[in-house]
């Protein structure tokens, strides 16, 4: 694949989950979001768009990096699972923030933190720079879980 065409490849399903997330996430934050009981670990509504931001264009890059990879077997498994995480990411604001629901959001979150962990098993077998790239993803989504948990059971 052409460096154009892995580039368009990859930055188009991470735009598109960016682009779910915050269509569902925007409007749900007030009053919605600001009602809920938080945890004292929460951190303010400003740090999440920055640290998305972040963690978004280093799953394109790797994604690129993988796209870039000789054709096997390999690299085919760590597409379909990227793409399968990138999905549920996209999943887990529609479920917490578009249908209200801490419960829907976690069941979707610990599927992902599960998808994530697996998709970089796979990246690493293709190349290490990319499943080390995700590295900072998995630790903020188990992050995300845990404050999910939280929420969910301070909102019975």
């Amino acid at each position: 694949m052409g460096r154009i065409a892995a580039a368009l490849a990859a930055v188009a399903p991470v735009a598109v989950a960016a682009i779910i997330g915050n269509a569902a996430t925007l409007p749900s934050i007030t009053p919605w979001y600001e009602s809920l009981v938080k945890p004292s670990f929460n951190l303010p509504n400003g740090v999440f768009g920055p640290v998305w931001t972040v963690l978004y264009i280093l799953m394109a890059w790797a994604f690129f990096r993988i796209l870039r990879s000789p054709e096997g077997t390999a690299r085919r498994r760590a597409i379909i699972l990227f793409l399968a995480q990138i999905t549920l990411n996209a999943a887990w604001s529609v479920a917490f923030f578009g249908f209200h629901s801490p419960a829907f959001g976690l069941a979707v979150i610990l599927l992902l933190v599960t998808l994530i962990a697996t998709t970089i098993h796979a990246f690493l077998a293709v190349d290490r720079i990319a499943g080390g790239t995700l590295v900072p993803y998995l630790g903020w989504v188990a992050f995300a879980a845990l404050l999910n948990a939280s929420i969910w059971r301070l909102n019975p």
